[in-house]
């Protein structure tokens, strides 16, 4: 049996329900009633990103950063497929020497990260510090 089952339906068009457990997760190829599969591909990637960046910040002994937010971009090239990824995280807590160390330990723990082809992970920013 799977790690991961998912069901996908979809009864007409283009738009696709996926059950994913107790959850479902609408995705539309013309974003008439959800996020495009590069959308929700690319808000699993943050959604991901986030939690493993605490998690590479608390290994380097800091116990809790405060809020993050990340702003994400991604440029499609002429087929419509995802050539470029960029994260530009906002740190609340102050990570001073050590961001580049967060952000290699959170790249290692990300599956998402771990589960696209190199040219496809993000390029990455930290502003820490930040005033929410």
């Amino acid at each position: 049996m799977p790690d991961i089952e998912v069901t996908s339906i979809s009864e007409e068009g283009y738009a696709t329900t996926n059950l994913i457990g107790e959850w479902e997760l609408g995705v539309d190829a013309t974003e008439e009633q959800g996020p495009s599969p590069n959308q929700a591909l690319v808000a699993t990637y943050a959604s991901c990103f986030i939690p493993a960046f605490r998690v590479g910040a608390n290994k380097e002994g800091f116990d809790d950063i405060g809020q993050i937010e990340v702003d994400v971009g991604a440029d499609l090239d002429e087929d419509d497929d995802l050539e470029y990824v960029s994260f530009d995280l906002h740190v609340e807590e102050s990570l001073g020497d050590s961001v580049s160390d967060i952000v290699e330990r959170a790249e290692g723990i990300c599956h998402v990260h771990a589960a696209l082809r190199e040219e496809l992970q993000a390029e990455i920013s930290v502003e820490d510090g930040v005033d929410f």
